[in-house]
């Protein structure tokens, strides 16, 4: 029975693809259910009533299948294939707890910042307006938005604890 039973589900596995693809709409899922289904039939061939038509029975162990992975499926909630996510993969958790952090001083020491100085950083580090596109919107020289973005940016360096040292190229002037 063993050789010729193998053989018989052999020739369906055609027929069993089409309906698993009609039943879940993915080919890589239909594949998985036929697979399932074959390894199912193999391991309850002595069930199989050979009155009966094998694929049939085929066709409900697969069909028996796909609920069941449905089932499973909703209790497990979304799931998202690695590859249509490739940077799940490398998440460092401390990394991003440390930005996280660091987002959040940074969003406070904004915050303490005078209203002249906050929303120039706001038009331009976050907005990603220009100096002059800024100036048109405060209503103030361009040399006044750079100023106060300078100063604002030291300042939240200072509350940040970030040491920016200002290195500055030789002087051409020679100072021998």
């Amino acid at each position: 029975m063993s050789d010729r039973f193998a053989d018989d589900i052999i020739a369906f596995l055609p027929n069993l693809r089409r309906f698993a693809i009609s039943l879940c709409r993915s080919y890589d899922t239909a594949d998985d259910l036929v697979q399932i289904t074959v390894e199912r039939a193999f391991a309850s061939r002595e069930q199989f009533d050979p009155s009966s038509r094998l694929e049939a029975w085929l066709f409900r162990i697969l069909r028996n299948a796909w609920i069941d992975m449905v089932r499973r499926n909703k209790t497990r909630g979304t799931q998202i294939d690695i590859d249509d996510a490739p940077d799940v993969s490398t998440v460092d958790g401390t990394k991003v707890t440390e930005d996280a952090l660091m987002l959040g001083a940074a969003q406070r020491a904004i915050e303490t910042l005078p209203e002249n100085q906050r929303d120039v950083i706001m038009l331009i580090c976050v907005e990603e307006m220009s100096y002059k596109e800024a100036a048109v919107v405060l209503d103030t020289p361009v040399g006044t938005i750079m100023s106060r973005l300078a100063r604002a940016r030291l300042a939240i360096s200072e509350k940040l604890g970030i040491n920016r040292e200002i290195t500055r190229s030789p002087s051409s002037h020679g100072d021998n």
